[in-house]
């Protein structure tokens, strides 16, 4: 495995137990600001970017018994997307879909995921656990899926295996990621943006400069497209494929679990 494929390695992490203590001590710091900085800072793009997602998985949103994980799922707005695409397909059989589930490591996000749950009337469960080491049997979901997450695990390698686990043969993974961006005029300036001016706004309102660092500090390491793509191959899915958004900004990768 090389370096790429390794996991996120934080400024002064030496190992993975380090990395994924850093990650979570900066999600709680950036919690209460999180939904906001999110929001704000990708002029409302990310709404679009999970919505656009959940279209890509009609076929197994269709589906009132299906079962479905939002992984890394921060304050749950992911598994929110899904389940309004859910109800729109539905229609009728809405109000009869399996709940659906969502997990994170970092506490303070789960607290915000479970009150916007109950405010907007959500049909979402939430549960700490690792990514790494999810604590759900053998082949329980039809779908796990992660928006800007994924990223954030000390191995990545590890983090698929995890998700291939705990899928049912022929069940779908979704990986919906920041890239580094391609080339050309709006490209040059998004670059600009994401590495000079989202790092200071987003520091500043959050109160954690360190967190916003962090960000494109993260994606700049992270494996290409076509990387990220053999790495699931090489981790028991097939068919891997992914598109890119925003000037090649964001990446949604899926794959079939192998069987």
């Amino acid at each position: 495995m090389d370096g790429k494929s390794a996991g996120t390695r934080p400024e002064g992490a030496r190992d993975e137990r380090e990395a994924a203590a850093r990650v979570r001590e900066m999600f709680d710091r950036i919690a209460p600001r999180y939904d906001f900085l999110n929001h704000f800072l990708s002029f409302s793009l990310d709404h679009v970017w999970r919505r656009r997602a959940a279209k890509r998985f009609e076929r197994i949103l269709r589906r009132p018994d299906a079962r479905i994980l939002d992984l890394c799922c921060g304050t749950g707005d992911l598994a929110f997307a899904f389940d309004d695409a859910r109800a729109k397909f539905l229609c009728y059989a809405a109000g009869n879909r399996a709940a659906l589930m969502g997990s994170d490591f970092v506490l303070p996000m789960l607290e915000r995921a479970e009150a916007k749950a109950a405010r907007r009337g959500r049909r979402a469960v939430f549960a700490a656990a690792d990514a790494l080491n999810l604590p759900f049997p053998d082949a329980s979901f039809d779908l796990v899926a992660s928006a800007f997450g994924f990223r954030n695990l000390a191995n990545y390698e590890r983090g698929l295996r995890e998700i291939a686990r705990v899928l049912r043969p022929g069940g779908e993974a979704g990986i919906l990621e920041f890239s580094e961006p391609g080339s050309g005029m709006l490209a040059g300036l998004f670059r600009f943006y994401f590495r000079k001016i989202l790092p200071r706004v987003g520091g500043a309102i959050s109160g954690s400069g360190e967190a916003y660092s962090y960000l494109p500090a993260s994606v700049g390491k992270f494996p290409s497209p076509q990387e990220l793509s053999e790495l699931m191959q090489a981790c028991g899915f097939v068919e891997p494929q992914f598109e890119s958004w925003n000037f090649g900004s964001v990446v949604l990768h899926r794959a079939k679990r192998s069987g």
